[in-house]
């Protein structure tokens, strides 16, 4: 059979979700990227497999994996795919409004400081624009997962990346009940934290945050211990309030508790402001007008947030 005849007969929805399949190594993953369920993707797969006359996928009750041909027309199609979808995001620029889904990457405390205030405006201001947010602490690849920016602390953004800076400095606080100190003490110098109950904080990674600490040019980083590990700072803050040990936390999550009593604050001296949150992405793919529509109504000065959670 011709092969062009055989590639005619695929359209470009079967690649596009081959390509999500073979990226991910999961019916699941791709029938949640294309909002379908993982009997269509895996009917997809089947008829491109039939058309093509070749297996794509090696697929066992507990594993997946490509096949050489699955390997040689993934490599093909990526860079293809994403030329034609970047030529039609740049023939869509011609709209008059902005219109397509933009895909975001970001820390769930980067949403509720920075998006989650314009997040209704912009809906409203441009109705033809899907924003796609998916939430995670792992440092995701927004190019090669196919995302069109990120949110993350400045110095975490990936150095080939544009940087697009949208608040001021980021300032962390050690928070404990008022109760806590009256029975434990008060840490005087980071060290001191090795002898206390601490609460501590986990990435999506798996991973455990070490407190990092600053003061006249002298680094600490404490790799802390305590009764309790959480993956959500604001119930850090409640754990703290609550008497349970010291969190250390970005201090707009406890600034009502400080100014309330319900907390207080150690080692402030020993916790400098660092560079706060951007948004970021490739520079050699093309920014769309709804992309830049978001960057613009971010960078508005009165939506310019105040100190941010770590990414």
């Amino acid at each position: 059979m011709n092969p062009i005849h055989q590639f005619k007969g695929c359209d470009l929805l079967a690649l596009n979700v081959f390509l999500a399949v073979a990226a991910r190594r999961s019916f699941r993953a791709a029938a949640r990227e294309f909002d379908i369920t993982a009997s269509a993707v895996s009917h997809s797969i089947k008829t491109l497999e039939q058309r093509l006359g070749v297996r794509l996928l090696n697929r066992t009750t507990r594993s997946m994996s490509l096949t050489d041909a699955g390997e040689r027309l993934a490599a093909q199609l990526r860079p293809t795919l994403s030329s034609l979808s970047q030529t039609l995001q740049e023939i869509d620029d011609f709209r008059d409004t902005p219109s397509g889904t933009v895909r975001i990457n970001s820390s769930e405390g980067a949403v509720r400081l920075v998006l989650w205030p314009i997040l209704a405006r912009f809906l409203r201001t441009y109705p033809q624009v899907h924003l796609d947010i998916v939430c995670d602490g792992k440092l995701s690849d927004v190019v090669g997962e196919g995302f069109d920016a990120g949110i993350r602390l400045a110095e975490a953004v990936p150095q080939d990346m544009i940087s697009v800076r949208l608040g001021g400095p980021v300032r962390f606080a050690a928070v404990a009940a008022p109760s806590y100190f009256d029975t434990r003490g008060r840490p005087a110098v980071p060290q001191d934290l090795l002898r206390h109950d601490c609460i501590r904080f986990r990435f999506d990674s798996g991973s455990l945050y070490r407190w990092e600490f600053a003061r006249h040019g002298v680094q600490e980083t404490i790799n802390v211990d305590g009764p309790l590990t959480l993956t959500d700072q604001p119930l850090m803050v409640e754990a703290a309030i609550d008497g349970i040990g010291i969190a250390f936390v970005p201090e707009h999550l406890a600034a009502d508790a400080l100014r309330d009593g319900r907390l207080e604050r150690v080692l402030d001296e020993w916790c400098p402001a660092y560079p706060g949150l951007s948004l970021y992405y490739s520079g050699h793919r093309h920014v769309s007008s709804a992309l830049r529509a978001l960057i613009d109504m971010l960078r508005e000065p009165s939506v310019r947030p105040s100190p941010a959670p770590p990414a």
